[in-house]
């Protein structure tokens, strides 16, 4: 396996990088206080090229491979400050676009792609229900056909650019007998009759990402709108599961990097009893644990994403890096915030934030005890 950047990738990083240094970056204090969603930042991301970096050109996108990919979301994790912006466009390639492109149909992808590729239209993931989480597939939210129409009757919540999306990949059961295999797939425009915005969540971190709870009163969807057969919902789910686990995590390495590079920075300048802190072995030791996970981070995160680009299974590498690198990330941002100790408490300095900000990984796309069931499934499978 070879991991070693390509011309092409390098020169995508870089880019990148400096375009969300550039233009993504405005009034993030400012916003996080707020919760406002940087509109402006995501069509200027749309204009770049990022919301359909993977997509074929024929649906309008880039169609880059998985691994240059991922160069290009570490590049907009290190450049961009905004963790909700990045979450937002991760999730709206990833869980949406994608879903639309491997399991639509032709009529879909020509209809829908276009627009999320250039981030004229937002796309959301409708499947956590409020009794409904980890246990992904205890769906009440229901799709009963009628004619040349379904019927959703439901709930979802914590749906990431839920208030502001055009079109959400709806996951509910046509049967609630056959278990799993009654769970199929929906998208579901904000137009459509019987859907609703219920209210905007407000959240300890991740707050410029908006996050909602969706309503569903038979919600009236065209025939032609399922994605996928009836039954394919564990399909759809388990088919972008990988890929957000290479793509999505990519950024998160990017912004492991930047944080890395600042508490570095930090260390050498602050001084405390006549010498900078970085001299103090307690200082150090958090410098080095933190270089050690960044990099195991980053190993496993283009494993997933070589694999993939072998054409090559990689569910359970892509649970193992999800595990990882989510709880490298907590652990980062923790030594981050002691390293600059009273000013990383201090919303100026955002290094609080960062903290804040990555709480979520642990807990959503497959909570860190899930990943640790599905490892051992893995391994005690006969």
């Amino acid at each position: 396996m070879d991991f070693s950047w390509s011309d092409e990738q390098k020169a995508l990083y870089q880019a990148t990088r400096a375009f969300a240094e550039r233009e993504l970056n405005e009034r993030n204090v400012e916003r996080d206080h707020t919760g406002e969603f940087n509109l402006a930042g995501w069509k200027k991301a749309g204009e770049f090229g990022l919301h359909g970096m993977v997509i074929p050109a024929e649906y309008g996108g880039g169609g880059v491979d998985v691994l240059t990919a991922v160069s290009g979301m570490e590049g907009l994790g290190y450049g961009c400050r905004d963790a909700g912006l990045v979450l937002a466009i991760s999730a709206h390639i990833v869980i949406c676009e994608i879903p639309i492109w491997q399991f639509g149909s032709d009529e879909q992808r020509h209809r829908y792609l276009p627009k999320l590729c250039t981030g004229e239209w937002i796309g959301a993931y409708g499947l956590t229900e409020p009794e409904a989480g980890s246990d992904a597939f205890s769906l009440r939210t229901t799709a009963r056909r009628e004619g040349d129409v379904y019927k959703l009757n439901g709930q979802k919540i914590f749906i990431t650019n839920g208030p502001i999306a055009d079109v959400v990949v709806v996951f509910a059961t046509v049967d609630r007998s056959k278990g799993a295999h009654g769970v199929t797939a929906f998208l579901v425009e904000k137009g459509f009759p019987g859907f609703q915005v219920a209210k905007e969540l407000d959240k300890c971190g991740l707050r410029t990402s908006p996050t909602a709870e969706l309503f569903f009163d038979d919600c009236v969807v065209p025939v032609e709108n399922r994605l996928g057969a009836e039954g394919d919902g564990p399909r759809v789910m388990h088919g972008c599961l990988e890929w957000e686990r290479a793509c999505l995590m990519g950024a998160s390495i990017g912004m492991m990097d930047y944080q890395l590079g600042k508490a570095v920075a930090y260390a050498k300048t602050r001084r405390q009893f006549g010498r900078p802190i970085a001299d103090f072995q307690a200082i150090s030791h958090r410098l080095a644990d933190m270089k050690v996970r960044l990099e195991t981070s980053r190993q496993l995160i283009y494993k997933v994403a070589w694999m993939k680009s072998q054409g090559l299974p990689a569910f359970t590498e892509a649970s193992i890096a999800k595990l990882w690198v989510s709880e490298c990330r907590l652990a980062n941002a923790m030594d981050s915030v002691r390293i600059h100790g009273g000013y990383g408490y201090m919303r100026e300095f955002e290094v609080e934030r960062h903290l804040r900000d990555v709480i979520p990984g642990v807990i959503g796309a497959g909570s860190s005890e899930i990943q640790k069931n599905l490892i051992a499934r893995d391994l005690l499978k006969d």
